[in-house]
Parts: C-alpha cells; structure tokens; sequence
C-alpha cells in the first residue's frame, strides 16, 4: 500500500484538477467532430476520457448522464456498455505495476489505450445496432 499511495494521490488529484478547470469541456468540444463521425453521442465523451483514469470519477459521471437523459435513452444505453466494457487503465496500472515494481509498462500502456478505444466505439455501434438510435 505505501508504494501505490503516491500514484493514486496524484492520479486522483490530476483528475479533480481536469474536472474542475474546465480542460475537459473544452477537449469533450474538440472531439465532438470525431465522436460523431464514429457514432457516439457526445455526451458519452466526458465517461470515454475520464473511464481510463478514475472510476470513481466515471461512475459519478455516468449516474449524472443517466439522471439528465434517463437510463433508456440511446445515450443512457451507450454509458453503461461503456462503462462495462472499459477498464480504469491508469489505476490498474498504478496499483498492479507499483505494487510489485515494474517501472517499463509503455507496451501494456499502448495496448490498454488501444483496447479501451475499441471498446468505446464498439459500446456505440452494438448499442445502434440492437436498440437504434
């Protein structure tokens, strides 16, 4: 647990400080082009930046977006096969490598990243695909 701890203060902390400075609005503004092109709604964006980080953050995230749009909505549907079909990339990390000392993790890093974005487009399009938009 102490060698863990200084990685999951900061992982907290950068998220707070993401959250609360507006970074994310603005990135979640940004993509909204690219998130359209593939199919997924914009308000699933916030949840597909934050998930690989907290999941805390996450399921605080996806509780507001289903109390807004309503856990039957297309966009509701979408959040929560996202939500479990996506992992906490940065903590797993933190917590599995730090605990036993692994310092390299840039491959396990790539193709986590890679995964995770797989996993959200796919959370939109079977979500299209079986309940429509």
């Amino acid at each position: 647990m102490i060698k863990i701890l200084p990685s999951l203060v900061g992982i907290l902390t950068a998220v707070g400080v993401f959250r609360a400075s507006g970074a994310l609005d603005i990135v979640v503004r940004l993509l909204k082009p690219a998130a359209t092109l593939l199919g997924i709604p914009a308000e699933a964006m916030p949840l597909a930046l934050l998930r690989p980080i907290s999941g805390g953050a996450s399921l605080a995230l996806v509780s507001d977006i289903i109390r807004v749009y309503g856990p039957d909505s297309y966009v509701g549907r979408v959040v929560s096969t996202m939500m479990g079909s996506t992992e906490t990339i940065f903590y797993t990390l933190a917590v599995y490598y730090g605990s036993t000392g692994i310092k390299n993790i840039r491959y396990t890093l790539l193709a986590a990243l890679i995964a995770d974005g797989v996993s959200v487009i796919a959370s939109a399009w079977v979500c299209a695909l079986v309940f429509g938009r």
